[in-house]
């Protein structure tokens, strides 16, 4: 990166909470999140939305009938991009939008999918709701911007490839602000099927049915969720700069299996590398992992960060 790139606001819409002291209180507790959830036939853990969330959900479709039409994956941004633009000052119009999805409108999606096959015909406006640039363009015409829109989905690494797209952008001088996230609404029958299909499903029981960093789990215990999170970049410090980007790295794994991931996390690797650059390793005081909670990912990840630093691999969570 030529220049460091600052975050001037943050905001996430999950079952963490709704406020940040909610989701700093969520995180120092002991109580997992995940619940029992009933999807199609099945009963699988999960990490849905709470009544919280989901109350603030019905007021906001309240407001425009349009918004119901809409895939929960676009209502989540929506709703979480007015809160973290209430955070910033940008008056300049011109600012880029990426939110990436892994998964985008998989509800809306098998919901018109599932009436095609009834009825041999879909709702008129099933293709645009289903598209995955429906999440940004929505954004867009929601906080009346006129910079670029951009969708993409690159699996679990698709909101931080957005803040890599965000990043480049701006250091291209092609626009000053971007706001970058993601979003996922995946707690289908379908997308679940997907994960089960791949072996990778939890079915371990409470108190954590996900075993993330665990390296002496026997099972696979991976678990949806559902939410979005979204941060306003710029190459401003303003007062309410959270956070300094000063690196930033990526890669590509050479498929080596069905889920394409060396034993040895090769493409994380040399992801951290490209971040780190010539940064001092002593002065790193957390990793934020991605720890799918799969027994593969884990170690991989693991293997990974000991590579890198060594004997002196910092905490991590």
């Amino acid at each position: 990166m030529q220049n460091p790139i600052y975050i001037n606001a943050i905001q996430s819409f999950s079952s963490l909470g709704t406020t940040k002291e909610a989701v700093w209180n969520s995180y120092l507790s002991n109580e997992t999140l995940i619940k029992e959830t009933n999807i199609g036939t099945q009963n699988i853990w999960a990490n849905a939305l709470h009544s919280q969330q989901k109350e603030e959900i019905n007021l906001f479709l309240i407001e425009n009938p349009i918004y119901q039409n809409l895939d929960p994956t676009v209502i989540y941004s929506l709703i979480c991009a007015r809160k973290t633009w209430e955070q910033l000052s940008w008056k300049n119009k011109d600012i880029g939008i990426n939110i990436a999805s892994s998964r985008g409108a998989t509800h809306l999606f098998e919901n018109h999918f599932q009436e095609f096959l009834s009825e041999n015909k879909t709702p008129l406006l099933s293709s645009p709701s289903t598209t995955l640039g429906n999440i940004s363009s929505w954004v867009a015409q929601d906080l009346q911007t006129n910079g670029p829109e951009i969708s993409h989905s690159i699996t679990c690494s698709s909101a931080l490839h957005a803040v890599l797209n965000g990043i480049a952008w701006i250091e291209s001088n092609m626009t000053t602000h971007f706001l970058v996230g993601g979003s996922e609404a995946a707690i289908t029958p379908f997308t679940v099927a997907q994960m089960q299909a791949l072996k990778i499903y939890s079915k371990d029981v409470l108190p954590y049915p996900c075993k993330s960093l665990d390296f002496n789990k026997k099972n696979n215990t991976l678990v949806l969720g559902e939410g979005s999170v979204m941060a306003g970049l710029s190459k401003e410090k303003t007062k309410n700069t959270t956070t300094k980007i000063s690196g930033m790295g990526y890669a590509t794994e050479m498929i080596q299996n069905s889920v394409a991931l060396s034993q040895e996390g090769i493409c994380m690797e040399k992801s951290m590398r490209m971040a780190l650059h010539n940064h001092n390793l002593s002065t790193i005081d957390a990793i934020i992992l991605h720890a799918p909670g799969t027994k593969q990912g884990d170690k991989s990840e693991y293997n990974a960060l000991k590579n890198i630093f060594q004997n002196k691999v910092p905490l991590f969570t």
